[in-house]
C-alpha cells in the first residue's frame, strides 16, 4: 500500500455506520444491562451517562460498577480498566495500514471511537483491500450512538426494573455481552488453519485466568494468539 493510497472520506464513514448497525443492536442489549446495573450500583442517571459519553468502553464500565461504593477505591479501578483495555495495544498495531497514514487528528480521534465491534469490522475491511480509513472512525461513531442510547434507556427503566426484574439475568441480558463477542469470531473465520491460534489464545487465557487476578488472561490470551499467528505466518 502506497502512502497515498489512503484515504479518510465522509463517504467511508457513512459506510462504517451502516455497515455496523447489525453489530450496534447486539451493542444495545448489554449497553441497556449497564444503564440498570449502574442505577442499582448507585450511580445517578447522568453519573452512568457522562461515564458512556467519556469513557466509552463497554467491559471497563462493567468492571467499574463492580468496585462502585461509598468509598471508591480510585487505583483499583484506574488499574483494573488499564489492564482491560491493554488489548487495545493490540487493536491498534492491526489498523496500523490505515492509521499511520491519515493525520494525528483523523487517526486519534478514529481511536476514542474504536470498539471491539468496530475494530472486528474494519480489519475485515482493510484485509479486503478496502482503502477508506475513515470506516474506522463511521464503524465506531455507530457504536458509540447505540452504546449511548442504550445507557440513557437503561438508566431510564432502571425504576421499574428494580420493581419487577431486580436481575437482569432472568430473561438473558446478562448474556448479550457474550453472545456479542462470539458473532465477532466468525469475522476472522479462514478456515480451519485457524483454530491452532485460537486454541492457543483459549488456554493461555485460561491458565492466566486460574493463576492470575484481575483481567490479565486477556492480554495474556491476545498476545498468545497474535505471536501463534505470526509464527505460522512465517513458516
Amino acid at each position: 500500500m502506497s502512502i497515498n493510497s489512503i484515504s479518510f472520506t465522509r463517504r467511508g464513514i457513512l459506510d462504517g455506520f451502516i455497515k455496523c448497525v447489525p453489530l450496534g443492536i447486539g451493542v444495545f442489549a448489554y449497553g441497556l444491562v449497564f444503564g440498570m446495573l449502574a442505577v442499582q450500583a448507585g450511580m445517578s442517571p447522568v453519573q452512568a451517562q457522562l461515564m458512556s459519553l467519556m469513557v466509552f468502553a463497554g467491559a471497563s464500565q462493567l468492571v467499574a460498577l463492580e468496585l462502585w461504593g461509598p468509598q471508591l477505591p480510585v487505583l483499583t479501578i484506574i488499574l483494573t480498566t488499564f489492564v482491560v483495555n491493554l488489548r487495545h495495544l493490540l487493536m491498534g498495531a492491526a489498523m496500523r495500514d490505515w492509521l499511520v497514514r491519515v493525520s494525528p487528528g483523523k487517526s486519534y480521534s478514529s481511536l476514542f471511537f474504536m470498539t471491539d465491534e468496530s475494530w472486528a469490522l474494519s480489519v475485515k475491511e482493510m484485509d479486503s483491500g478496502k482503502k477508506d480509513a475513515a470506516f474506522l472512525l463511521g464503524s465506531g461513531l455507530c457504536i458509540y450512538f447505540f452504546w449511548n442510547f442504550s445507557t440513557l434507556a437503561g438508566t431510564t427503566m432502571s425504576l421499574w426494573i428494580d420493581r419487577y426484574l431486580a436481575d437482569p439475568s432472568v430473561i438473558g441480558l446478562d448474556f448479550a455481552f457474550t453472545a456479542v463477542f462470539i458473532a465477532l469470531l466468525t469475522f476472522f473465520w479462514k478456515g480451519k488453519s485457524q483454530i491452532p491460534i485460537w486454541l492457543v489464545a483459549a488456554l493461555v487465557a485460561w491458565i492466566t485466568f486460574i493463576l492470575l487476578p484481575g483481567m490479565w488472561y486477556i492480554i495474556f490470551g491476545g498476545l498468545a494468539g497474535g505471536i501463534t499467528g505470526a509464527y505460522r505466518s512465517e513458516r
